[in-house]
This record gives C-alpha cells, sequence and structure tokens, in this order.
C-alpha cells in the first residue's frame, strides 16, 4: 500500500523543475522591472494617483438621464453598422476562406499569397482603417462601415480556413472518384462540415463590430463613438456616463443573445 507520506512537494516538483520555474519567474519580473524603467512606468503609480481617478469618476455620476433621447439615433446607428459590415464580410470571405484552407488549395503559390495579404489586413489595427478611410471618404458612416469590414474579414477568414483544414477529406474524396468537379465538391463535402461553425463565428464577429464600432466614432468613422467624443469634448460628463451605461446594457444583451444562438448552433 502506497504511503501518503511519500507524495511530498519535493517528489512532485523534482529539483531541476524547480529551477527551470525559478528562473523563469527570475526572468519575467527581470523583463518587467527594465520595461517599467524604461517607459517610466510603475503600477505604484495607479495607486499614488487614485485620488485623481475617483475625483474623474464623481464627475460621471449621476447620470444625465434626460439626454436618453439623443443616444438612441446613434446607438441603432452603431448596430446598422456592425449590421451591414458583418453581412458584406460574410459574403466577401467565403471564397477567400477556400483559397486561405491548404487542404482545399492545391496551389502553393496561390495559397501563400492569400496566407500574406490575410497576415497584412490582421496587422492593421480597426482604429488606423477608420482613419484611413476619414480621410479617404470623409467623416460619417461610410467609412466606419468599409474599416469593419476589412477588419471583419481578417478574422472570419482567418478562424474559417482553419476549421475547414481539419474538416475530414473522405467526402470530398468520395465526390470527386465519382465524377463531382471543385463546385460539387464543395457543395456537398466541405459545405455541411463547416456551415454551424461558419454561422456560429459570424455571430462572433458581430459582436467584435458593435464593440469596434464605438471606438471608431472616436476618430470620426459614425456611430455613437462620435457622440461620446463631441460630449467629452465639452466635458459633458454626465452625459456621457449616460451613453456608456446604455452601450454596456445593449452589449451584453447583444452577446447573451448571440451566445445562446451559438449554443444551438455547435
Amino acid at each position: 500500500m502506497t504511503n501518503p507520506e511519500q507524495f511530498t512537494p519535493k517528489s512532485l516538483y523534482p529539483l531541476k523543475t524547480k529551477r527551470t520555474m525559478t528562473i523563469a519567474f527570475i526572468t519575467v519580473i527581470g523583463f518587467y522591472l527594465i520595461s517599467s524603467i524604461t517607459t517610466e512606468s510603475f503600477i505604484i503609480n495607479f495607486f499614488l494617483k487614485l485620488s485623481n481617478i475617483t475625483d474623474l469618476v464623481g464627475r460621471f455620476f449621476p447620470p444625465d438621464w434626460g439626454y436618453i433621447t439623443n443616444v438612441w439615433p446613434k446607438l441603432f446607428e452603431t448596430i446598422h453598422m456592425a449590421i451591414i459590415s458583418t453581412t458584406v464580410a460574410v459574403f466577401i470571405s467565403v471564397p477567400f476562406c477556400l483559397l486561405a484552407a491548404q487542404n482545399i488549395t492545391t496551389n502553393k503559390w496561390l495559397y501563400n499569397i492569400m496566407r500574406m495579404i490575410l497576415n497584412i489586413i490582421r496587422t492593421i489595427p480597426d482604429i488606423i482603417l477608420a482613419v484611413v478611410f476619414v480621410g479617404l471618404f470623409g467623416i460619417g458612416v461610410f467609412s466606419g462601415i468599409i474599416a469593419l469590414i476589412i477588419f471583419a474579414i481578417g478574422i472570419l477568414v482567418k478562424l474559417m480556413s482553419e476549421i475547414i483544414e481539419s474538416i475530414d477529406m473522405e467526402p470530398s474524396e468520395a465526390i470527386r472518384a465519382s465524377g463531382g468537379n471543385t463546385i460539387q465538391t464543395i457543395w456537398y463535402a466541405v459545405v455541411p462540415q463547416v456551415l454551424p461553425q461558419f454561422i456560429s463565428f459570424s455571430l462572433y464577429v458581430f459582436e467584435i463590430n458593435i464593440r469596434a464600432s464605438v471606438v471608431l466614432g472616436l476618430v470620426g468613422a459614425g456611430g455613437v463613438g462620435q457622440l461620446i467624443n463631441k460630449e467629452i469634448n465639452f466635458l459633458n460628463y454626465p452625459a456621457v456616463s449616460t451613453i456608456v451605461l446604455i452601450i454596456f446594457a445593449v452589449v451584453i444583451l447583444i452577446d447573451y443573445i448571440s451566445g445562446k444562438l451559438r449554443e444551438g448552433l455547435v
């Protein structure tokens, strides 16, 4: 019978493992200290400036609930931006998902070019895209929608191409062996396997676009973020608090509904 006393921390963590963990811990702390000294940013500064934070938070309360009537039009504009950008991105990303999947695209040059383009798209932050398109098309919703479309395509194609690469290829091989062409192979062998995940990821991207559209409004790309930017410039903090609370409630509701839909699909 095994003696419980044999299972000591020393036996569970050999000397080599403990040494490795200690070195890793010291390395992380070292990088943290070097970075803090270089940037002159220390966690202690948060506590030293706590009075400033509490003073600013105090300006946001109580919220100006009479401002709600000004929020709804811009909030619906934000939701419409997310719906349009997600819908367009979903349709555009379908062929790109297939071209970026190694088991579907056998042409290595085409596959590598698609991967390179997608890596470039994902490298550019959504807010930078918004700044560029605001400069091209002017302040407004259209600039934000274009930025969100490109941003959403990068996410969807990345997620779906990896799902496609993990599917069972036996149905595809069977359809090809029976004389099926490429379109028939994709429609009858690939689509049934990935459709639930594709819809789930599309809902997930819609959630992301709701949040992103709020941020893009701060640089003039339309939506409720533009309203937040205006009220902050006017130092109307109670109105900003009202907007933030409404956005918080709407995002929580959308997350809940989207989560339930995804649970039913996957």
